[in-house]
Parts: structure tokens; sequence; C-alpha cells
């Protein structure tokens, strides 16, 4: 038997944001067994929580969508560690709240992650990103793109932004749409976009648009996720997107040196609002450090008797 619990990240309100099962003392389970339970959890993501394989670090963990195994994920980093300290604590949380620090072994390599937990409030948690955004140089037809993504050729593009391929950990083809209702069209055709998407870091890329602004009135960025061929339709939040759009952002809006504090808005068309935290630290016209964030909160828990 094994302890899970769920949460719904990158929010801080109950039933929005993005769904994380969050499987704890998972050593027992094998390759095939923890995505049989992906499967059965069918939420995005279903994060397991083993032994930590170096003494200096909290846990390991292994990610899995409903179809794969990913090597890096920003929702399931955000929740695990918010669920690991909630463990820990055991709701004996201070009155002036508690910081905590966690270092998270995944498929991309060591994950640092802040923790802050305060009494009444939804744990928040931040990550420093274990690989900067990278772009790949390869072709890409933007009307094909548009066309598995129902989008005219003429909604495409905004400003100095262009149809490009990045990824931080986990490949991202970034289509930048005009405006809301352009991304409020968009819907990807799985055949399609198999046909005409790129492949990097070894995997098919992933559909992410995204626009200026948003609904609430922090956003930065309005996105939306696909993923339709790896049994996700459509993604509430997407920290690895934002890891990966991090780059596109500097390298189209040229930020100047100094820290930039950005929101990125996802899930508004589901009916499940989130909101990215993305810190850039820009320095000698590159990206020096930068971090993902978001709040969380436990809406269910359990136990898996198997």
């Amino acid at each position: 038997m094994a302890d899970y619990a769920i949460y719904d990240v990158f929010t801080g309100a109950a039933l929005t944001g993005n769904p994380l099962a969050v499987v704890f003392d998972a050593d027992r389970f094998g390759d095939d067994e923890m995505q049989a339970i992906a499967r059965e959890f069918n939420l995005s993501e279903t994060v397991f929580i083993k032994t930590a394989e170096s003494a200096g670090h909290t846990a390991l963990l292994r990610i899995f969508t409903p179809g794969r195994e990913l090597p890096f994920a920003g929702h399931p980093t955000v929740g695990a560690a918010i669920a690991l300290a909630d463990r820990r604590l055991g709701g004996a949380v201070p009155a002036n709240g508690i910081d905590l620090v966690k270092m998270l072994e995944e498929g991309v390599g060591p994950v640092r992650c802040g923790v802050r937990i305060s009494t009444g409030e939804p744990g928040f948690a931040e990550f420093d990103l274990p690989r900067l955004s990278k772009r790949f140089d390869v072709d890409i037809e933007p009307a094909d793109i548009g066309a598995a993504l129902g989008l005219d050729p003429q909604e495409i593009g905004f400003e100095n932004h262009r149809v490009s391929l990045w990824s931080a950990g986990v490949p991202f083809v970034l289509v930048p749409v005009h405006d809301q209702a352009a991304a409020a069209k968009a819907a990807c055709n799985a055949a399609e976009w198999e046909r005409v998407a790129p492949m990097a870091d070894g995997q098919l890329a992933y559909a992410y648009v995204y626009c200026r602004g948003g609904v609430h009135h922090t956003a930065s960025f309005h996105a939306r996720m696909f993923a339709a061929f790896d049994g996700i339709g459509e993604d509430p939040a997407t920290g690895s997107a934002a890891a990966a759009l991090s780059g596109a952002i500097h390298d189209f809006d040229g930020l100047l040196e100094g820290n930039h504090a950005l929101v990125i808005e996802q899930g508004v068309e589901m009916g499940r609002p989130s909101l990215i935290h993305l810190h850039l630290d820009c320095a000698n016209n590159s990206i020096r450090h930068a971090r993902v964030g978001g709040a969380a909160v436990k809406v269910a828990e359990g136990r898996l008797l198997l």
C-alpha cells in the first residue's frame, strides 16, 4: 500500500489550476506499475516520490503522463515540493510561516526548490530551472503548424514573436498569436501535429500557444498547451512550457539587464485558471538565472491498495 494526495497546482483555489497525483513512499513500484497507476489516475501527470540517490537530497521524483515518463515537468515539481513540506510539517506551521529548501532529483538532473508554508494560506514553491531554455534551429512552417492547430496564417505571430522551438528539458513549439480570441480558437489535431511537429531532446515537441496580456490583471502572457498525441488534450498549467518560453521572451523582447518578474496565465479556456510565476535574471545579453513558481492546495488524499 502507498499513500497518495491530489493537489491543484499553480493556483491558490481548489478545483482550479492543474491537478496532480502525488504518490508517497513509491520505492516499491517499478516502471510498468508506475505507468499503470498514472493511467489509473488519468491526470496530466502523476509524480512518484522515491528515496533520493544522494544522501544530501530530499527525494527522487519519477513523473508520468498517462502515456509515458517525463524527465522534468513544472507542476509535478511545485506540487511534490509542497506535498513533501506538508507531509513533514503535519499541520504544525509556525505562526509566521516557514521557509524550506528541497533538492529534488529528476530525469533532467537535481532541481533546487524553495517552499513557503504559511498558516491559512496555500503553499508556494519556486524552483531553479535545471536547464536554461535553448532554441533549436529547425525549419518550422508556420502555415503547417497553424493548420494543425486550427489557426489561420494571419493569426500567427505578434510584434517580434515568431513560431520557434525551445526546450528547458521538455521541447515546445511556441506559437505566438495576435490576441486571446485567436488563442481561444486553437484546437490541436493530434494526427496533423504528429505529422508536422519537430523532434527535440529525443521527443516530439508539444504545442504551446501564447499571446500578450490575459484575463487576470497580473498576467503578462496568456497561454494554452496541447499534447493530444500524449493522452493530454489540453493542460491547464505547464511549468516546463513556461521554462521554455523564458528563452523566447528574452530573445524576441530583448529584455534588458536585471530581474524580470512575469506571470503567465493558462487553463482559462478549460475553466481551470492557473497562474505561473516566471522570474528571469538577465545580464550580458543572456538569461543568467531563471525560476518558475506557483501555489498549490491539497484537495484529496487516500491510499493505493496495491
